[in-house]
């Protein structure tokens, strides 16, 4: 990628913190390949219809993000008709779980100053009486660089003067990753149709007793929620490959950090 300037790298790739200019997580993370996002690209047949998906699949993320963490901190809010299942399902989810999201920790900027990264957590919380780094996704699964995502923040605020700043009463202790998303159940066959970013995506059902419907003979339910919650406790394995991928982000932009002098 091509910039104008050393300011439009720094605007577009990182964040001001206290003076200091730190590379996002999540560019740093595109250095990574990801194989699901490959095949989406082959399967839409050209880049210009990629993007339209890929830019109305990521505000209606943003969205459920938003929904999402008013509600599970309390707050009132207008939940839009096309997310109700997923959200209904969610708020089922919770009285069961009891997660407790704190507040003044959500869309909370954390950075590194030892590994020197910067990124925005969705949310610390508390669950099963532990407290830690919970990330959403509004993904049909789990993915690698969502540890290695989340490996990030929990290693940062670790960290005694992000501890400090941000007056952690608690050690972080873990790390969830907390899946919001619906779909509809084909009845004769258990295929799933999920519609997402203005298109829709059947996933066959796994019975090995029951051949997948034809495309144009599935029996669609009604839309329910899908929401699975997460813990990866273990994170020192993920924290090494997220900086092994910065080391490999700061080669390939080697160019604008010298320009903006963050390597010399």
């Amino acid at each position: 990628m091509w910039f104008s300037s050393g300011e439009e790298f720094k605007e577009v790739m990182g964040h001001e913190i206290n003076g200091t200019w730190y590379p996002r997580v999540t560019k740093i993370l595109d250095i990574k390949s990801k194989p699901a996002l490959d095949k989406f690209f082959q399967e839409m047949g050209s880049y210009e219809s990629a993007e339209e998906v890929k830019n109305k699949s990521a505000e209606e993320g943003s969205l459920v993000h938003g929904v999402a963490q008013k509600l599970l901190v309390g707050q009132e809010v207008e939940i839009p008709s096309e997310m109700e299942p997923a959200i209904a399902k969610l708020l089922d989810f919770n009285q069961e779980r009891k997660m407790t999201f704190h507040p003044e920790f959500i869309e909370r900027q954390i950075w590194s100053r030892t590994h020197r990264y910067a990124g925005t957590v969705d949310a610390l919380a508390t669950i099963d009486g532990k407290f830690g780094v919970l990330d959403i996704k509004t993904s049909p699964g789990f993915y690698p660089e969502y540890n290695l995502q989340t490996a990030a923040y929990l290693q940062a605020l670790q960290e005694y003067e992000i501890k400090k700043t941000l007056a952690l009463a608690r050690h972080i202790e873990t790390r969830w990753i907390l899946r919001i998303n619906q779909h509809s159940l084909c009845r004769r066959c258990g295929a799933k149709l999920r519609a997402k970013g203005g298109r829709s995506k059947i996933r066959n059902g796994r019975s090995k007793t029951m051949a997948p419907c034809p495309e144009a003979e599935h029996e669609w339910g009604e839309i329910e929620g899908d929401i699975e919650l997460k813990e990866f406790p273990y994170y020192f394995k993920d924290a090494r490959a997220f900086l092994a991928a910065k080391t490999l982000w700061e080669w390939e932009n080697d160019y604008w950090l010298k320009q903006i002098g963050y390597l010399r």
